[in-house]
Formats: C-alpha cells, sequence, structure tokens
C-alpha cells in the first residue's frame, strides 16, 4: 500500500494550488471566502495511514480531520474506510477536492461559460456522512487528481473511534470475515443456561490458526463492536485487557475479574455495578452453552471474530434471551415432633423447603448443625420472623395464632455439601436434645500432659446427663479433614468399640461446679489423638462437643 511521497510532503498550499488552478484563477469574494475555509481544514489536518488501523481520540464538539491522497498516476483506483465507534454515536464524513474535467489552460479561461457556483462545486464535493455507532465502511473509486478529507465529530462527549484506510483490496482483509447471514441463534434456554450457534465465519476455513471466536454476556444491552464493549466495561470502573484475543494472560487481571479456564475455554468475569460481564473465548467453535446464570434474568449476547495476528474483531448481530424462572422448590411437611435429617448441596446452592403447620400458638423450631454451614430462614404467614447463619444446637421460639402456617427455608453456605437436623413442636412437647452447658468445648491441660496420658475437661448442666468419652489415633495431615469433615449429629454407634474410653453420670445444680475431668491413660509417646464427648439427654439423641486434638509429650 503506497502513498505518493510528492503528495505528502508539498506544502499544504502548493498541494492546493495545484489541485485547485484549473478550477479558479482569480477567485469572487464568496468563492475566496470557501476557499480560504477549505485551506484553513487542510492546514488543521493530519494524514491518515494507509493499510493501517488508526485509533483517532475526539473531544466533544472539536471536529478532528484527515486527509489522503492516492498513488500519483492511477488514473482510478479503489479503496475503502472503516470507521468503528468505540463509544457514543459520532458524526463523521467524507470530502473529496477535485479539479473539474478536463483541464483548462490560460488561454482559454476567458471563453468558458462557467458560473460562480459550477467553480465553488468544482473544488470541493462531500460523498459520504453518516451518525451512528455503527460500525461502517465506505468503499470508493479515486483519482489521482483528488484528495479526500475525512471529519470526525463527537457531540455528546469525548471519545475514541478507529478507522482503517486501504487501497489495497485484492490482498485481503484486516478485519475477519462475517458470513452472509452474521445473526446469532438461541437454540436452547435453560433455569440457568442459555446455548447458541453461529455461521462460520469464512475466515475461519482460509485462516484457521489464528483465527477465534470470543462470546461477551452482559445483563445490560447489546454491543455493535468489541471496542465499543471494552470502553463500556473501563467506564464501570475497571481496567481490561486491552481485547478478548489479548485476555489470555491472568497477570492482566483485575481483583474484580475471575478467570476460569476449562477444556481449552478461557472465561473471564468481571464484576460490574451493572451486574456481571462475562467473557468466552472457544476457539473455533460455533455452538456454546453458556453457563451458571441466574434464573429469570434477561442476557444479551455479542459475538465477535477475532484476528489473534492483527487484533482486529468484526462483530456478529448480537441477540438476547431470558432464562427460564426457577421452579418452586419441592415443600416436606414438618410433623409435630418429628426429626427430619436434610443434606444440603453446596454446589447447586439451592433452597430445601419444610413447611409446618400450628395447631399450637407456641411453636419451638430445633435446629442441630451436623456438617458445613448452613442459612436458615423462617416465614410466618410469609412474613419473615427468622433469618441467621447455623451454629451448633439453635432453638427458635416463636408465638403466632392456631394454624399459621410456617416455611423454613435452608441453603448451604459452603461449596460443599452440608447437613442438619430440624424439629418443629408445641412448646410443652417432650425436648428432643438434652439441656446443653454454656459451652461444648473440651478443654486440654498442657502440664497434665505425660508420655502416656492426657488430663481433658467438660462443661456439664444441672440436669443428670450420660456423657462417653472416645479417642482416635490419627496423623498430622489428617487434622483438618478430621475437623472439618466431623458429623456433628452422629452418635457413638459410628464409631470402633476400640476407641471407646469411658462413660459417666455427673450433674451439679450450682452451674459454676458442673465441670469435670478425666485423665485418658494407655497412650502412646509423641502421638496425635483426637477425642470426642457426646451427651446424652432423655430422648436418647446425642448432642457431640467439638472435638479436641491434643498430642501427647515425646519424652519424659
Amino acid at each position: 500500500l503506497k502513498m505518493s511521497w510528492f503528495w505528502l510532503y508539498l506544502p499544504l498550499h502548493l498541494l492546493m494550488a495545484t489541485c485547485l488552478c484549473h478550477s479558479i484563477k482569480a477567485p469572487t469574494t464568496s468563492s475566496q471566502e470557501s476557499f480560504k475555509t477549505n485551506l484553513f481544514n487542510f492546514y488543521h489536518s493530519l494524514i491518515l495511514a494507509d493499510g493501517k488501523e488508526t485509533t483517532i481520540h475526539l473531544l466533544k464538539d472539536i471536529p478532528k480531520r484527515y486527509y489522503f491522497a492516492l498513488e500519483e498516476g492511477r488514473v482510478l483506483a479503489p479503496f475503502s474506510i472503516t470507521v468503528t465507534p468505540c463509544d457514543v454515536p459520532i458524526e463523521w464524513s467524507i470530502l473529496v477536492y477535485k479539479s473539474p474535467p478536463g483541464k483548462a489552460t490560460p488561454g482559454d479561461h476567458d471563453t468558458q461559460e462557467v458560473s460562480k457556483s459550477q467553480k465553488a462545486s468544482s473544488i470541493v464535493s462531500t460523498i459520504f456522512n453518516y451518525k451512528g455507532n455503527s460500525v461502517e465502511t465506505y468503499m470508493g473509486m479515486s483519482s489521482h487528481s483528488a484528495l479526500y478529507l475525512l471529519e470526525f465529530l463527537s457531540t455528546e462527549r469525548d471519545t475514541h473511534i478507529t478507522v482503517y484506510l486501504t487501497t489495497d483490496t485484492t490482498s485481503g482483509h484486516l478485519y475477519p470475515e462475517l458470513p452472509a447471514d452474521p445473526r446469532i441463534d438461541v437454540i436452547g434456554i435453560g433455569h440457568t443456561t442459555v446455548t447458541l450457534t453461529w455461521k462460520h465465519s469464512p475466515s475461519v476455513l482460509q485462516h484457521r490458526e489464528s483465527i477465534q471466536y470470543c462470546l461477551l454476556v452482559n445483563e445490560k444491552h447489546n454491543y455493535k463492536s468489541l471496542c465499543a464493549a471494552e470502553t463500556a466495561i473501563r467506564s464501570s470502573g475497571m481496567k481490561l485487557p486491552p481485547t478478548l484475543a489479548l485476555s489470555l494472560s491472568p497477570y492482566l487481571l483485575e481483583p474484580q475479574q475471575v478467570m476460569i479456564l476449562s477444556n481449552s475455554e478461557l472465561s473471564i468475569i468481571n464484576k460490574v455495578s451493572s451486574g456481571e460481564v462475562r467473557q468466552v473465548c472457544m476457539g473455533t467453535k460455533n455452538t456454546y452453552t453458556v453457563p451458571s446464570l441466574s434464573p429469570s434474568t434477561q442476557y444479551y449476547f455479542d459475538v465477535f471474530i477475532v484476528n489473534l495476528l492483527t487484533n482486529a474483531s468484526a462483530a456478529y448481530t448480537g441477540t438476547f434471551a431470558r432464562t427460564l424462572e426457577e421452579p418452586e422448590p419441592k415443600v416436606t411437611e414438618l410433623k409435630d415432633g418429628k426429626v427430619i435429617h436434610v443434606v444440603l448441596d453446596g454446589k447447586k446452592q439451592k433452597f430445601y423447603s419444610l413447611q409446618y403447620q400450628a395447631r399450637h400458638k407456641k411453636i419451638l423450631f430445633t435446629f442441630q448443625l451436623c456438617r458445613g454451614q448452613i442459612r436458615v430462614h423462617i416465614t410466618r404467614n410469609g412474613k419473615t420472623v427468622a433469618s441467621e447463619n447455623l451454629s451448633g444446637l439453635r432453638y427458635f421460639s416463636l408465638k403466632g395464632k392456631l394454624l399459621d402456617t410456617y416455611l423454613v427455608q435452608l441453603r448451604s453456605t459452603e461449596e460443599f455439601n452440608s447437613s442438619v437436623k430440624v424439629q418443629a413442636s408445641p412448646h410443652f412437647h417432650k425436648p428432643l436434645f438434652p439441656l446443653l452447658p454454656e459451652s461444648l468445648k473440651i478443654k486440654s491441660f498442657s502440664k497434665l500432659r505425660t508420655c502416656r496420658s492426657v488430663t481433658i475437661a467438660w462443661l456439664g448442666t444441672q440436669e443428670e446427663s450420660k456423657y462417653c468419652v472416645y479417642r482416635k489415633r490419627i496423623e498430622e495431615d489428617q487434622i483438618w479433614r478430621e475437623l472439618q469433615s466431623a458429623d456433628r449429629c452422629s452418635g457413638p454407634e459410628s464409631r470402633r468399640k476400640s476407641e471407646k474410653v469411658l462413660c459417666k453420670y455427673f450433674y451439679d445444680l450450682n452451674l459454676q461446679r458442673a465441670v469435670t475431668t478425666e485423665t485418658i491413660k494407655g497412650l502412646e509417646a509423641g502421638t496425635l489423638y483426637l477425642f470426642d464427648v457426646y451427651l446424652f439427654g432423655p430422648s436418647g439423641i446425642p448432642v457431640r462437643y467439638h472435638s479436641k486434638v491434643v498430642k501427647t509429650r515425646k519424652k519424659c
């Protein structure tokens, strides 16, 4: 792609005279003003590079002008100009400056019958203008005796655009080609997924190794170009990688971004004020199922075909779809005094619902957290009466009216499964769990440790109850797993008989003295042991104290 260096380096006033000398010899007052204006425009214009994408920054209400001329000696030559707005709509136009048909000579200018208006029109004419934010391409034929002026204007705010001029229309394209039908088809909609497909770009068939598809998902609107999408996300207060094609390096990510790489697909999720913006590059696959969406939410989908070598892209026609509403969760009936053991899926993060119809005014809900972390939400006749995260054993004493309907919703707050035991009963019902002490912690005494024994203590209550102590030998790398995976609802029946140390009864009416100690003997030196204490009440259902890990002394 060549530009005439003669045209480019010729002083502008001489260049103008070269183009226009055959049109005007002695301008009148009106044409003289037009001439001065056109000359001013060229003096304040820049040369537009041929065969290269140029980024242009526009200030609000201040026009910016670029010009170009073709290689001298070519009578007619094709050229194309592609303008991509990267934010707000802009106005742009192409003006051509050329001499009139035929060349006037000094001897015959007096005999030509040319009006003033004909002279003026022979100097400048507008061949194209556009206003909007779509990617537009102008293709035309140029003569060597013409200069072209491109004028750009933003009336909304400061912005930037990209402009690509080429006079070589035979050796390929900077931008990947779109298919004849560039629409994105929605072929499947679920509660949390949307499946999309689109027709292959001709560029994929020709340059498979350097071309890839990238998908943008957001909850706001469609974008007509990749740079428009990136500008919008940046304006939300985050810094993006230069393009999706270059978003393959983890060090480019910001704290608000999450990158997921699986099955050769790169996903980048940006947390912005208007919701999630998700970017996925999937190579040359033209069908994709977008996972992990929110139910009953409208999403906008844009597919861009990206040239990894030139970083240029082309946009398919965006589409949108609304995910299906989440089905009503199945509701399990709670009956007076009956215990229900609920296991919650941590990955799906769905609510498990229990319903209870009150036959008494005062109701007691009991929750025993077995594993993980759980959020409980209780409503009475549609109004919230309790909502909190569960920890250990928890009671909710509620007062209402006969036949009130209570809905209990449970959800795991961990990524792994959680479980809980639930009971609803009237206040005078036989209690499910024993009377609990102020703390369920087990204490060990470091000074009383020996190579063969450990002394532990725990709190009791004012009610005579049965306590059973169990021990288990463990290794260093097992501590975290044993403490995290322990089922706090399981009783001694899940333990080996060899792990049982003793069972004892005790109580004290004075809570200050309701403490018991036990020295466990027959241990090995320098060894880790896991100790558990189970408390049994009148119903026989045990409550497990928090496990305690103690290491015997290595030398005595």
